[in-house]
């Protein structure tokens, strides 16, 4: 038997009953190094089964994300993109291509509790999304 995939880990964690379907869904997830839309998700997981219906990938992706097991980023173009639930990091966004770049940084985390505070808040929670494009040289 294959290795069990953080989303597998996190569904029998949240006791989500995965089916061969579902499990389908949450390895493509797991294998994905982008963040894939629901078409993408669907393409890749139907070449895994081809019984898998766009409807099953639409409500799996609905039922992880309500679990906490998946998270959901609207980057822009009219698709919600999709990534395992984890630990915290930003998204840089080329405007151009489509591709997110994911990253983290210390300094900018800190600044970001800094600001905050000085408005009066304990910063809980956030979401940084930065939108660029390649420099030419």
């Amino acid at each position: 038997m294959a290795e069990e995939t953080g989303i597998e880990k996190l569904c029998r964690e949240r006791n989500l009953r995965l089916t061969g379907q579902r499990r389908t869904v949450a390895r493509v997830l797991s294998d994905s190094a982008d963040h894939p839309d629901v078409d993408t998700v669907y393409r890749r997981a139907s070449r895994i089964d081809p019984h898998i219906s766009i409807a099953t990938v639409y409500r799996t992706l609905k039922l992880f994300e309500d679990a906490n097991v998946l998270t959901r980023h609207d980057f822009g173009g009219g698709r919600a993109r999709y990534e395992e639930a984890g630990e915290h990091h930003d998204h840089l966004i080329d405007v151009e291509t489509g591709a997110v770049k994911e990253f983290y940084d210390a300094e900018l985390e800190e600044m970001k509790s800094r600001i905050a505070e000085r408005l009066g808040f304990e910063l809980v929670d956030h979401r940084l999304e930065l939108y660029g494009r390649r420099r030419r040289s």
